[in-house]
């Protein structure tokens, strides 16, 4: 059976449980860099998250036989790679920072576009470099799910119906959460840059004494 690269998730799913190995091999180069971005942000290195990687789609390999495919495909992987993760994250025993460097996928925006969801404008000169790492700081001190919520819904796009269903919680939840965490970011945010401000004021004023 030949598989074609414009057949959706769930077609290709069907293929792959009648016997065509090549639908499988498909949705791995479908799914690769996109899961593969989420989770170098959840685990903090890539070959953590290239292992995770592997995990994800072995059981998903097991599971398909009994995947309803009257269900979406893409939320049913994430779910099982978060799922995967927070294992590996609870072996390792100690939390990474999120990885910012990362490539993220085609699709997707910079985390830096976080900075313009109710997040107070800059008001000090912060170089590319230096920012990347202020958002990862902030980013970092979020929950373990918080963050999750907001890589899946704006590094991936997902709606509000996806992030539901990943989580198993209401989409009003979802909404809870997400609006919780940009607040908290926003104030991990504005804390550095305060302390940003400060500093550059007593540098100036020691110049000038």
């Amino acid at each position: 059976m030949t598989t074609q690269f414009h057949r959706s998730d769930e077609d290709l799913i069907g293929d792959y449980t009648e016997g065509d190995h090549a639908a499988l091999r498909l949705l791995i180069e479908r799914y690769h860099d996109p899961l593969i971005a989420f989770l170098i942000r959840m685990m903090g290195t890539r070959s953590e998250a290239e292992d995770v990687f592997q995990d994800t789609f072995l059981q998903i390999h097991q599971s398909l036989d009994s995947f309803d495919q009257t269900r979406r495909f893409k939320p049913w992987l994430f779910t099982i790679a978060a799922n995967k993760g927070r294992d590996a994250l609870r072996k390792r025993k100690r939390r990474h920072t999120v990885s910012l460097s990362a490539p993220i996928d085609h699709d997707g925006g910079e985390l830096v576009d976080l900075l313009d969801i109710d997040v107070p404008e800059v008001g000090v000169e912060i170089e590319r470099e230096e920012q990347s790492a202020m958002v990862q700081k902030a980013l970092d001190e979020l929950t373990p799910r918080l963050r999750e919520i907001l890589l899946l819904a704006y590094f991936q796009k997902m709606s509000y119906a996806q992030v539901a269903e990943i989580f198993g919680i209401p989409i009003g939840t979802v909404k809870s959460r997400l609006h919780a965490a940009v607040a908290k970011f926003a104030q991990k945010w504005q804390e550095q840059l305060d302390a940003k401000n400060r500093e550059s004021e007593n540098r100036s004023a020691g110049e000038s004494g």
